[in-house]
């Protein structure tokens, strides 16, 4: 079905993965009423994983890219989770994005940005959320960046 976030999409260049399959004892999304909880994406991109400690291995903005990355697969998880009908998301209610740095690393709100502003330039102010980015020593398969999210569905 191809609607309006679909065309963002394309004028934007991007596209969604296929919806990550979980990688442990749980499920991807849980929809409850009209609240869709998404699982924390994990940095990946066609290459596989995106690794490192931000600010050690890895830059602030290539840090925020690993995000951006988190942010399409929590679209491709609320596609599926809405029978592959994005026009279904009335918005983004709330992210928590977990950034794998050291202890002295302080810019977590700048690389979580990296999923926030590809929600809001995707879907316009449905996009804005309420949003906590904090550090992680370490993230599942040493990845860069996860990011969960919350949605509003119609």
């Amino acid at each position: 079905m191809t609607n309006a976030i679909e065309y963002r999409l394309a004028e934007l260049g991007l596209t969604l993965p296929d919806a990550p399959a979980p990688a442990a004892n749980y499920v991807p999304f849980v929809l409850s009423g009209n609240t869709l909880y998404v699982s924390g994406q994990i940095s990946q991109d066609d290459s596989g994983l995106i690794t490192g400690k931000v600010g050690q291995d890895l830059t602030t903005e290539q840090g925020a890219a690993a995000a951006q990355r988190c942010a399409l697969s929590l679209l491709a998880q609320a596609k599926a989770a809405c029978d592959g009908d994005l026009s279904r998301i009335a918005r983004v209610v709330k992210l928590t994005g977990f950034v794998n740095s050291g202890p002295d690393f302080t810019e977590q709100p700048m690389v979580v940005n990296g999923a926030s502003d590809t929600l809001v330039a995707i879907l316009g102010d449905a996009g804005r959320h309420a949003r906590s980015a904090v550090s992680a020593g370490a993230l599942p398969l040493g990845v860069a960046v996860e990011v969960e999210g919350i949605f509003e569905i119609k």
